[in-house]
């Protein structure tokens, strides 16, 4: 008898295109090579073009598609080369994540500056818009899409010293509430994640200002660790998922505990 193997099992995001801003580093490196693991062919975006590129390169390791996009997601034009450019390439957008984030300067409200404020809210919450904005343009002409905005639990609680990232994230979680009621009926679904400390660069410059930052981070989360890339990465891929479907403008919460204490 001949032996054929084992019929290959259909990944559940194959033919499906997905969109990572920030997905360079961190949290966005996850975020994308998930997707690829599940099938889809990806869009890598980010500033950093050399980790941009490295990002795809990985992605094709496994056998999956990527293409990097250098976008600035403050800048309007920018933002809309990086949809058009994606549905060129691919033909249509399934899944947004909008991650592309900055942290900015730590500094007391009183001591921060007008310049440090404009950035971050530039990139995070002005960012996030224009990206859904030219996303939900082309979601609507396929009458089908999800967006997952990348928020934090700074969105959620207050952080000392970093009063505008705070109000950025807020900002973004608002943004994504108000939106995901505007399309719940164009088969558009939108949702944000707020994660806590988690092991991404971002968060190596914020401790490595402080030599005690790390343990009280760590005593901060009661799970008494910070938090992995891909546990983000995975709560991405769920609510991209159709085991979601019921889920929108929801600000989903990881973070091993810090909120509910």
């Amino acid at each position: 008898m001949k032996y054929h193997g084992a019929k290959k099992m259909k990944k559940q995001f194959e033919n499906k295109v997905s969109l990572v801003t920030g997905g360079a580093a961190g949290i966005g490196k996850a975020i994308a090579l998930s997707f690829a693991k599940e099938g889809a062919k990806v869009v890598v975006s980010d500033v950093n073009v050399e980790k941009g590129e490295e990002t795809v390169r990985l992605i094709k390791e496994t056998g999956s598609e990527a293409i990097f996009i250098k976008a600035d997601v403050s800048k309007s034009s920018d933002v809309e080369n990086l949809i058009l450019k994606t549905v060129d390439t691919y033909g249509s957008l399934d899944f947004a994540v909008n991650n592309a984030g900055v942290e900015g300067n730590q500094a007391p409200t009183s001591e921060s500056t007008e310049e440090n404020w404009d950035f971050i809210i530039n990139v995070n919450l002005k960012g996030t818009w224009l990206c859904m904005r030219s996303e939900i343009s082309q979601m609507l002409k396929q009458q089908r899409g999800v967006i997952v905005n990348i928020s934090s639990i700074a969105g959620v609680v207050g952080f000392q010293g970093l009063t505008a990232y705070s109000a950025s994230k807020g900002g973004v979680n608002q943004l994504t509430k108000a939106a995901a009621l505007e399309y719940a009926q164009s088969g558009i679904r939108i949702n944000s994640i707020c994660p806590g400390v988690v092991r991404t660069e971002m968060v190596d410059r914020i401790i490595s200002k402080n030599t005690d930052m790390e343990e009280a981070l760590i005593a901060g989360t009661p799970l008494g660790r910070i938090g992995k890339p891909e546990e983000i990465a995975s709560a991405v891929i769920w609510l991209c998922s159709d085991d979601a479907s019921f889920v929108i403008g929801h600000p989903m919460v990881i973070d091993g505990g810090w909120v509910a204490q």
